[in-house]
Protein backbone atom coordinates (compact mmCIF):
# COMPACT_ATOMS: atom_id res chain seq x y z
CA UNK A 1 0.00 0.00 0.00
CA UNK A 2 1.21 3.44 -0.89
CA UNK A 3 0.06 6.61 1.08
CA UNK A 4 -1.03 7.99 -1.88
CA UNK A 5 -3.55 5.14 -1.66
CA UNK A 6 -4.47 6.14 1.94
CA UNK A 7 -7.84 8.11 1.82
CA UNK A 8 -5.99 11.15 2.35
CA UNK A 9 -9.24 13.16 3.29
CA UNK A 10 -9.89 11.71 6.19
CA UNK A 11 -6.60 11.80 7.55
CA UNK A 12 -5.31 15.28 6.67
CA UNK A 13 -5.92 17.96 9.80
CA UNK A 14 -6.19 21.51 9.18
CA UNK A 15 -4.41 24.12 10.57
CA UNK A 16 -7.23 25.28 12.29
CA UNK A 17 -7.78 21.97 13.37
CA UNK A 18 -4.09 21.48 14.68
CA UNK A 19 -3.78 20.67 18.82
CA UNK A 20 -2.11 23.58 21.00
CA UNK A 21 0.18 20.86 22.12
CA UNK A 22 1.68 19.77 18.13
CA UNK A 23 4.69 21.87 17.58
CA UNK A 24 4.31 24.60 14.48
CA UNK A 25 6.45 23.36 11.58
CA UNK A 26 5.94 19.82 11.93
CA UNK A 27 3.92 17.99 8.36
CA UNK A 28 0.62 17.17 10.44
CA UNK A 29 -0.05 15.23 7.49
CA UNK A 30 2.69 12.37 7.83
CA UNK A 31 2.79 9.70 10.10
CA UNK A 32 5.26 9.32 12.97
CA UNK A 33 5.75 5.48 14.38
CA UNK A 34 6.12 7.50 18.22
CA UNK A 35 2.78 8.68 17.86
CA UNK A 36 1.15 5.32 16.68
CA UNK A 37 3.08 3.80 19.40
CA UNK A 38 0.76 6.25 21.55
CA UNK A 39 -1.99 5.53 19.80
CA UNK A 40 -1.98 2.32 20.63
CA UNK A 41 -1.28 2.55 24.21
CA UNK A 42 -4.49 4.71 24.62
CA UNK A 43 -2.99 8.18 24.46
CA UNK A 44 -4.10 11.40 23.22
CA UNK A 45 -1.00 12.86 21.45
CA UNK A 46 -1.77 11.59 17.58
CA UNK A 47 -2.70 12.71 14.93
CA UNK A 48 -5.65 11.07 12.05
CA UNK A 49 -2.93 10.25 9.78
CA UNK A 50 -0.95 8.38 12.56
CA UNK A 51 -3.94 6.40 13.71
CA UNK A 52 -5.31 5.41 10.19
CA UNK A 53 -1.86 3.56 9.51
CA UNK A 54 -2.06 1.82 12.98
CA UNK A 55 -5.92 0.28 12.35
CA UNK A 56 -4.41 -0.68 8.72
CA UNK A 57 -1.65 -2.08 10.78
CA UNK A 58 -4.01 -3.78 12.95
CA UNK A 59 -6.02 -5.31 10.18
CA UNK A 60 -2.92 -7.82 9.42
CA UNK A 61 -2.08 -7.75 13.09
CA UNK A 62 -5.05 -7.36 15.44
CA UNK A 63 -3.12 -7.99 18.80
CA UNK A 64 -0.79 -4.88 18.24
CA UNK A 65 -2.07 -2.89 21.30
CA UNK A 66 -1.30 -6.13 23.12
CA UNK A 67 2.47 -6.53 22.06
CA UNK A 68 3.09 -2.40 23.21
CA UNK A 69 1.42 -2.83 26.53
CA UNK A 70 3.47 -5.93 27.09
CA UNK A 71 6.24 -3.90 26.00
CA UNK A 72 5.68 -1.38 28.29
CA UNK A 73 5.18 -3.45 31.08
CA UNK A 74 8.68 -5.22 30.70
CA UNK A 75 10.02 -1.43 30.51
CA UNK A 76 8.89 -1.00 33.81
CA UNK A 77 10.02 -4.37 35.52
CA UNK A 78 13.50 -4.05 33.77
CA UNK A 79 13.76 0.35 35.42
CA UNK A 80 13.06 -1.55 38.77
CA UNK A 81 15.21 -4.04 38.35
CA UNK A 82 18.14 -1.40 37.39
CA UNK A 83 17.26 0.25 40.57
CA UNK A 84 17.44 -2.81 42.59
CA UNK A 85 20.81 -3.00 41.42
CA UNK A 86 21.72 0.22 42.18
CA UNK A 87 21.48 2.32 39.34
CA UNK A 88 20.11 5.24 39.55
CA UNK A 89 20.79 6.90 36.20
CA UNK A 90 18.63 6.39 32.67
CA UNK A 91 19.55 6.90 28.90
CA UNK A 92 16.29 6.17 27.42
CA UNK A 93 16.80 6.19 23.77
CA UNK A 94 13.54 6.44 21.16
CA UNK A 95 11.68 7.07 23.85
CA UNK A 96 8.48 8.31 22.57
CA UNK A 97 5.65 10.51 24.18
CA UNK A 98 5.60 10.34 27.80
CA UNK A 99 2.86 8.42 28.58
CA UNK A 100 1.63 7.34 32.19
CA UNK A 101 4.09 5.01 33.81
CA UNK A 102 6.96 6.14 32.00
CA UNK A 103 10.99 5.93 33.46
CA UNK A 104 10.96 8.81 35.52
CA UNK A 105 8.19 7.89 37.37
CA UNK A 106 8.71 4.03 37.42
CA UNK A 107 12.51 5.43 38.50
CA UNK A 108 11.23 7.95 41.10
CA UNK A 109 8.91 5.79 42.89
CA UNK A 110 12.24 3.47 43.35
CA UNK A 111 14.74 6.11 43.52
CA UNK A 112 13.88 9.62 44.27
CA UNK A 113 17.21 10.18 42.87
CA UNK A 114 16.99 8.64 39.89
CA UNK A 115 18.14 10.83 36.77
CA UNK A 116 16.71 9.73 32.98
CA UNK A 117 17.38 11.64 29.76
CA UNK A 118 15.01 10.85 27.05
CA UNK A 119 16.19 10.98 23.12
CA UNK A 120 13.99 11.10 20.06
CA UNK A 121 13.84 12.58 17.30
CA UNK A 122 10.18 13.12 16.61
CA UNK A 123 9.52 16.69 17.43
CA UNK A 124 6.11 16.23 18.73
CA UNK A 125 7.91 13.37 20.94
CA UNK A 126 10.35 15.64 22.15
CA UNK A 127 8.09 18.95 22.33
CA UNK A 128 5.73 16.36 24.77
CA UNK A 129 8.43 15.60 27.03
CA UNK A 130 10.39 19.33 27.79
CA UNK A 131 6.51 20.19 28.59
CA UNK A 132 6.01 16.79 30.89
CA UNK A 133 9.17 18.26 32.55
CA UNK A 134 9.24 21.33 32.26
CA UNK A 135 11.19 22.58 36.35
CA UNK A 136 12.81 18.81 36.80
CA UNK A 137 16.08 18.89 37.29
CA UNK A 138 16.63 15.11 37.37
CA UNK A 139 15.24 14.54 33.68
CA UNK A 140 16.05 16.44 30.47
CA UNK A 141 15.17 15.48 26.43
CA UNK A 142 17.60 15.58 23.66
CA UNK A 143 16.56 15.49 20.05
CA UNK A 144 18.52 13.24 18.32
CA UNK A 145 18.88 9.87 16.72
CA UNK A 146 20.10 6.62 17.43
CA UNK A 147 21.81 6.34 14.04
CA UNK A 148 23.93 9.40 15.91
CA UNK A 149 25.22 8.46 19.11
CA UNK A 150 27.73 10.99 19.51
CA UNK A 151 24.77 13.69 18.88
CA UNK A 152 23.70 12.03 21.42
CA UNK A 153 26.66 11.66 24.08
CA UNK A 154 27.96 14.97 23.36
CA UNK A 155 24.89 17.29 23.53
CA UNK A 156 24.88 20.01 26.43
CA UNK A 157 21.53 17.41 28.04
CA UNK A 158 23.95 14.44 28.30
CA UNK A 159 25.82 16.32 31.46
CA UNK A 160 22.80 15.54 33.77
CA UNK A 161 23.96 11.56 33.58
CA UNK A 162 27.59 10.74 35.39
CA UNK A 163 29.05 8.32 32.32
CA UNK A 164 31.63 7.01 34.74
CA UNK A 165 29.24 5.68 37.02
CA UNK A 166 26.84 3.01 35.85
CA UNK A 167 23.67 3.67 33.52
CA UNK A 168 21.15 1.90 32.12
CA UNK A 169 20.75 2.09 28.67
CA UNK A 170 17.16 1.56 27.66
CA UNK A 171 16.54 0.50 23.80
CA UNK A 172 13.15 -0.15 24.08
CA UNK A 173 10.94 -0.60 20.85
CA UNK A 174 13.37 1.32 18.70
CA UNK A 175 15.80 -1.15 17.04
CA UNK A 176 13.95 -2.70 14.87
CA UNK A 177 12.92 0.86 12.96
CA UNK A 178 16.68 0.77 11.91
CA UNK A 179 17.69 -1.36 8.92
CA UNK A 180 21.05 -2.91 8.06
CA UNK A 181 22.26 -0.50 6.52
CA UNK A 182 21.86 2.37 9.76
CA UNK A 183 24.32 -0.06 10.96
CA UNK A 184 22.37 -0.64 14.39
CA UNK A 185 24.92 -2.69 16.09
CA UNK A 186 27.77 -0.43 15.80
CA UNK A 187 25.09 2.20 17.09
CA UNK A 188 24.65 0.12 19.72
CA UNK A 189 28.54 -0.53 20.35
CA UNK A 190 29.29 3.05 20.06
CA UNK A 191 26.78 3.53 23.13
CA UNK A 192 28.34 0.67 24.99
CA UNK A 193 31.87 1.81 24.80
CA UNK A 194 30.54 5.45 26.75
CA UNK A 195 29.33 3.59 29.29
CA UNK A 196 30.73 2.77 32.39
CA UNK A 197 31.53 -1.25 33.82
CA UNK A 198 28.20 -2.72 35.29
CA UNK A 199 25.75 -0.63 33.30
CA UNK A 200 22.69 -2.48 31.94
CA UNK A 201 21.65 -2.61 28.33
CA UNK A 202 17.85 -2.71 28.16
CA UNK A 203 16.32 -4.21 24.92
CA UNK A 204 12.83 -5.26 22.82
CA UNK A 205 12.73 -6.22 19.41
CA UNK A 206 10.24 -6.93 16.80
CA UNK A 207 10.13 -10.55 15.08
CA UNK A 208 8.24 -12.80 13.43
CA UNK A 209 9.20 -15.24 16.39
CA UNK A 210 6.21 -15.82 18.28
CA UNK A 211 3.93 -14.57 16.45
CA UNK A 212 0.22 -16.10 16.15
CA UNK A 213 0.23 -15.63 12.70
CA UNK A 214 1.32 -16.63 9.25
CA UNK A 215 4.69 -14.83 8.38
CA UNK A 216 2.94 -13.50 5.41
CA UNK A 217 -0.06 -12.10 7.41
CA UNK A 218 2.31 -10.21 9.84
CA UNK A 219 3.73 -9.07 6.87
CA UNK A 220 1.69 -6.98 5.60
CA UNK A 221 2.38 -5.08 9.13
CA UNK A 222 5.86 -4.60 7.97
CA UNK A 223 4.38 -3.41 4.84
CA UNK A 224 2.12 -0.67 6.46
CA UNK A 225 5.73 0.41 8.03
CA UNK A 226 7.51 0.57 4.99
CA UNK A 227 4.86 2.52 3.24
CA UNK A 228 4.72 5.62 5.46
CA UNK A 229 9.09 5.35 5.40
CA UNK A 230 9.50 3.66 8.74
CA UNK A 231 10.45 0.55 8.21
CA UNK A 232 10.06 -2.37 10.70
CA UNK A 233 12.80 -4.96 10.29
CA UNK A 234 11.94 -8.24 11.94
CA UNK A 235 14.78 -9.49 13.25
CA UNK A 236 15.49 -13.69 14.46
CA UNK A 237 16.56 -14.43 18.06
CA UNK A 238 20.30 -14.75 16.92
CA UNK A 239 20.75 -11.43 15.02
CA UNK A 240 18.83 -9.50 18.25
CA UNK A 241 21.31 -11.33 20.64
CA UNK A 242 23.93 -9.55 18.70
CA UNK A 243 22.80 -6.29 20.27
CA UNK A 244 24.46 -7.90 23.69
CA UNK A 245 28.63 -8.54 22.22
CA UNK A 246 30.05 -7.05 25.44
CA UNK A 247 27.11 -7.56 27.90
CA UNK A 248 26.71 -10.84 30.11
CA UNK A 249 22.83 -11.15 29.76
CA UNK A 250 20.53 -11.02 32.92
CA UNK A 251 18.82 -13.85 33.78
CA UNK A 252 16.52 -15.44 32.20
CA UNK A 253 18.35 -13.99 29.10
CA UNK A 254 16.57 -12.71 25.86
CA UNK A 255 13.41 -14.26 26.25
CA UNK A 256 9.62 -12.97 25.35
CA UNK A 257 8.45 -9.96 26.64
CA UNK A 258 6.17 -11.36 29.81
CA UNK A 259 8.42 -14.60 30.30
CA UNK A 260 11.10 -11.45 31.56
CA UNK A 261 11.43 -11.68 35.57
CA UNK A 262 7.64 -11.58 35.51
CA UNK A 263 5.95 -9.98 38.39
CA UNK A 264 3.38 -12.45 39.41
CA UNK A 265 2.18 -16.18 37.19
CA UNK A 266 2.23 -15.18 33.36
CA UNK A 267 -0.94 -14.75 32.05
CA UNK A 268 -0.96 -17.43 29.00
CA UNK A 269 -4.50 -15.78 27.56
CA UNK A 270 -3.18 -13.49 24.41
CA UNK A 271 -0.34 -14.78 22.62
CA UNK A 272 0.69 -11.70 20.86
CA UNK A 273 2.05 -10.36 24.14
CA UNK A 274 4.37 -13.15 23.39
CA UNK A 275 5.73 -11.63 19.92
CA UNK A 276 9.37 -10.88 19.59
CA UNK A 277 11.93 -10.52 22.10
CA UNK A 278 13.65 -8.81 25.44
CA UNK A 279 16.95 -8.63 27.48
CA UNK A 280 18.84 -6.84 29.57
CA UNK A 281 22.76 -7.36 29.80
CA UNK A 282 25.64 -5.96 31.99
CA UNK A 283 28.44 -4.60 31.03
CA UNK A 284 31.52 -5.70 32.23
Amino acid sequence: MDMAELPRGDLLETSMERPAWAPQGIDISVPSVSRIYDFYLGGSHNFEVDRAAARRAMEFMPGLPKIMQANRAFMRRAVNYAVAEGITQFLDIGSGIPTFGNVHEVARKASPEARVLYVDHDPVAVAHSRAVLDGDTQADVVAADLRSPREILDSPEAKLLDLERPVALLLVAVLHFLTDEDEPWQAVAELRDALAPGSLLVVTHASFEGIPLPAEQAGGTVGVYRDIRNPLVMRSREEVGRFFDGYTMVEPGLVSMPDWRPDGPVDQEDPYAFSGFAGVGRKA
